[in-house]
């Protein structure tokens, strides 16, 4: 790929080799019904997106936001603002009021992309007289519409927007991200052309050593994971198709039966609960067939010696279980790349056992985003995030803290000199918070956050994300939030998985009428207590849950426990449940 290479040029490959491309993009309607966008939809909808905030005034560097959901849409919108040299600021749409206000002046956003008029309520606490136009997807009375705005381009030639492009730089801020993070008000990532495209360009042998035709996208697009994936996507022809809702995976994968998506570990590891749930309801013969070969998958290894035994046992497994696993996700995928957090190393297993490679990678918004991801041709360790990056450098600080330099690093903070020195070194390297270690030379492991690692009041270190990852490999525990800053010993509120309970109890025949048993009944603490124990035995004495607190709360989004990519907003939960933090240690 050319070092010159902005992220629009890949049009240029659905005008040369893409051409007969029917579906470049798929989306639902509001009836239900599945649509498609073809390689001449595609280009002629964005040359409609530049030629429109050209006549609006848009000029080069301008900041235009994003608030819409995973459409087709999104994409035309976003290489319309690329092709003109204007900035790209997707947003997400479930923050807070004070966030938008924030957001929307320290970038000094001019124009706004949203979905409807409840939205538009919604977020008109946060406006300034800076914005000059709202443009809705779906009409809404007194603002422009999305198909009136894709008119407004029709007297200009597209020849100025080939004109224009010809003075955009690889160098030139392409996007700005703002970062959700935990605390504090979010950062804007000022991402280029150039941090992109070398990321996608190292990226590329996934899918060339195991090509796809057929992608589902459920990830926000707003987020820079599922956007560099994106772009990989559309250079390599791939099809994308949409789903808004979340909820909806499981029905859209067996309509679309894609081969691949990239998820959150979120996302597998329900998706291995509900697995687990259905096979207890099997007869007692099904049952121990489907545990044998969870067994036989579990002992999945790229880098153990294979053995002609084993090798049998996956084929039988394959045949009684593993493929109607496979069916479980529309029965055609076959590659799934996972990021945002740890995956537990046992699901992982699983996946590859039953067919569905999990390439596991890591990095940041601000830095395109991969550091390091699982590779065909450079290798696959189950447990870490795979190699680095081609093009990236990492070293590590005296305290194990991840230090990255590369084309993918970030050009700064927007507006915020301070931060940008904070967290890139005279020297160019990034300090990204994390904490972890090469394995075998080779292998990035990620092992915690550096500012979540707490002391206990005995002196001891604990890495909270470590004993939650191995926690949560339980099926009872939905989730887990682990304390002990100071404290004498290690404690968690926990979060029950209440549906793989209330089949426990039916299996048991213990008496069960609503989630609020779980909180009554001694049976079942005392049987989500052994759980606990059973993991913790794997961990550091210092890093075992001593005491905790269950709570039938759900953690999402939405109510704010969970950060856009799904971890867990630390000060958020802290504050949540004083009290019963409190009552852990008294």
């Amino acid at each position: 790929m050319e070092s010159n290479y902005r992220i629009f040029d890949i049009l240029d490959r659905y005008k040369t080799i893409y051409q007969n491309k029917s579906d470049v993009f798929g989306f639902k309607d509001d009836n239900g019904n599945w649509n498609t966008y073809s390689a001449s939809d595609y280009i002629e909808k964005v040359n409609q997106v530049s030629t429109a905030l050209l006549s609006m005034g848009i000029h080069k560097d301008d900041k235009i936001a994003t608030i819409i959901a995973n459409s087709p849409d999104w994409n035309f919108i976003d290489m319309g603002i690329q092709q003109i040299g204007a900035v790209h600021v997707p947003i997400y749409p479930t923050i807070s009021i004070d966030n938008f206000k924030h957001i929307f002046e320290n970038a000094e956003v001019k124009i706004v992309f949203i979905e409807d008029e409840e939205f538009y309520q919604f977020i008109k606490p946060a406006l300034n007289d800076k914005i000059e136009t709202f443009i809705t997807i779906k009409n809404v009375n007194g603002l422009l519409s999305w198909n009136d705005f894709l008119q407004k381009g029709k007297g200009i030639s597209h020849s100025v927007v080939e004109e224009i492009k010809k003075d955009i730089d690889t160098d030139d801020v392409m996007s700005i991200i703002y970062t959700s993070g935990t605390t504090g008000s979010p950062k804007g990532v000022m991402l280029t052309h150039r941090n992109f495209s070398s990321n996608f360009k190292g990226c590329l042998p996934i899918l060339r050593r195991n090509p796809v035709e057929r992608a589902l996208s459920f990830l926000p697009l707003c987020h820079v994971y599922e956007r560099m994936l994106g772009y990989v996507y559309q250079h390599e022809g791939v099809s994308v198709y949409y789903v808004k809702d979340i909820s909806l995976i499981s029905e859209s994968l067996q309509e679309i039966k894609p081969e691949m998506f990239c998820s959150v570990p979120r996302v597998l590891e329900k998706s291995y609960d509900k697995i687990i749930n259905k096979a207890r309801n099997l007869p007692k013969l099904q049952k121990i067939i489907f545990y044998w070969a969870l067994g036989v998958a579990e002992m999945f290894d790229h880098h153990a010696k294979r053995n002609f035994i084993y090798d049998i046992k996956l084929k039988i497994a394959d045949i009684l279980v593993y493929s109607k696993i496979r069916n479980a996700l529309g029965g055609r995928v076959k590659l799934v790349v996972s990021g945002g957090a740890m995956l537990q190393s046992k699901i992982s297993r699983t996946f590859w056992a039953t067919g569905v490679n999990v390439m596991e990678g890591y990095g940041l918004t601000e830095t395109s985003p991969v550091i390091a991801v699982s590779s065909y041709d450079k290798g696959i360790k189950i447990g870490t995030v795979g190699p680095i990056l081609e093009g990236v450098q990492v070293k590590f600080a005296s305290d194990g803290e991840i230090l990255c330099k590369g084309p993918n690093v970030m050009k700064g903070y927007y507006n915020n000199p301070q931060q940008t020195a904070e967290i890139i070194d005279s020297d160019g390297w990034l300090h990204t918070g994390d904490i972890g270690h090469l394995e075998d030379g080779k292998y990035l492991r990620i092992t915690d956050r550096k500012k979540e690692i707490f002391k206990t009041s005995g002196g001891k270190y604990v890495a909270p994300q470590v004993v939650e990852s191995k926690i949560k490999e339980s099926p009872f525990i939905e989730n887990i939030f682990v304390i002990g800053e100071n404290q004498k010993f290690t404690g968690a509120i926990i979060v029950p998985n209440i549906e793989h309970i209330e089949a426990w109890c039916k299996v048991k025949s213990i008496p069960y009428s609503s989630s609020k048993d779980i909180l009554e009944n001694r049976v079942i603490f005392q049987r989500i207590k052994r759980e606990v124990d059973k993991y913790g035995m794997e961990l550091d004495k210092t890093e075992r849950v001593k005491v905790f607190r269950i709570v039938l709360d759900e953690w999402t989004v939405e109510t704010n426990e969970l950060s856009p990519t799904l971890k867990l907003k630390r000060n958020v939960l802290n504050k949540k449940y004083d009290s019963l933090i409190r009552s852990i240690y008294e």
